[in-house]
């Protein structure tokens, strides 16, 4: 009787971890390049039930199946998919506009995409590369991006924007931030003349984009920002000429959420916490009425 119980009671675990999830996306509905989360419930592991005698499992028990004894909320999967492309004509926003492709990789006509000999394969993602406080890489596909006093390129939380070269990009000129500048659809940065800005090693300035080669080992920090899971160190690489992306000037990545889809979800969540919850009541009474009543007997 008692299974049922826990059944429910997962089952109302799970569907608040959904909800969180799903508020969390509408949340961030206005946040550049953010990228929705979805929550993956897998059921417990089957368990096998035996018939019992005389209170204990005897060598000569009859077993009668397997069942499952509720669900738990694994994991919290983002969709890795384009957001919408949306023009602020602010010199300072980028957007990043990845299509990497791998050799012989195609989509099937599911959608999904395959090698050719049919196996998934992930496609590998680009991403701006970030300075954080403590002066590790991470990782975000937001471009609003400003200058500060010392003209040094930073993101909406002052972390700094990485150049090619590994160094906080700096924009200065005569001792006065440079904000009259162009960037070129492979991420370098030219004048209004359009000749390459150097940085102090005399070298051509370019955004670090770095490509991740599976987007679904990247771990959430919050305020947009990503890192690489401890185990895929060497899933990553700086971007070269093969390597299909294109920067936009002038542009902004939207959040991918799909509102009306998340509302959806949320409805559906609530509705399936409410009848896990009333499952719940229903046992807690017949448990009563066992104690209370049929012990009188």
């Amino acid at each position: 009787m008692l299974r049922g119980l826990y059944t429910a009671a997962s089952g109302m675990i799970a569907q608040q971890r959904k909800h969180d999830i799903v508020t969390n996306n509408i949340a961030n509905l206005n946040t550049p390049g953010f990228k929705s989360g979805n929550g993956i419930n897998r059921s417990f592991p089957e368990v096998l039930i035996s018939r019992v005698r005389s209170g204990k499992d005897e060598p000569g028990s009859v077993p009668v199946g397997r069942i499952n004894t509720g669900v738990m909320a694994e994991e919290n999967v983002f969709l890795h998919v384009q957001g919408d492309i949306q023009e602020t004509k602010n010199p300072f926003n980028f957007a990043l506009i990845s299509n990497i492709q791998v050799p012989g990789a195609r989509f099937d006509s599911s959608g999904k995409y395959v090698d050719q000999n049919g196996q998934r394969v992930i496609q590998p993602q680009a991403f701006f590369t970030i300075l954080n406080a403590v002066g590790e890489q991470r990782y975000s596909l937001n471009g609003n991006f400003s200058l500060d006093a010392n003209g040094r390129m930073i993101d909406s939380e002052g972390h700094s924007v990485l150049g090619r070269d590994g160094q906080p990009i700096v924009l200065m000129e005569g001792g006065a931030p440079v904000t009259n500048f162009r960037m070129t659809r492979t991420g370098q940065f030219t004048n209004a003349d359009g000749q390459p800005i150097l940085n102090g090693n005399g070298q051509a300035l370019n955004l670090l984009i770095t490509r991740v080669e599976d987007p679904n080992q990247l771990v959430r920090e919050g305020n947009g920002l990503y890192r690489l899971n401890t185990q895929d160190q060497g899933g990553f690489r700086p971007i070269d000429a093969q390597d299909q992306i294109e920067v936009r000037q002038g542009y902004i990545e939207r959040s991918n959420v799909d509102p009306g889809q998340s509302m959806v979800d949320m409805m559906s969540a609530l509705r399936a916490y409410e009848a896990n919850q009333k499952m719940i009541q229903y046992y807690d009474k017949s448990m009563e009425k066992a104690a209370n009543e049929i012990g009188r007997v």
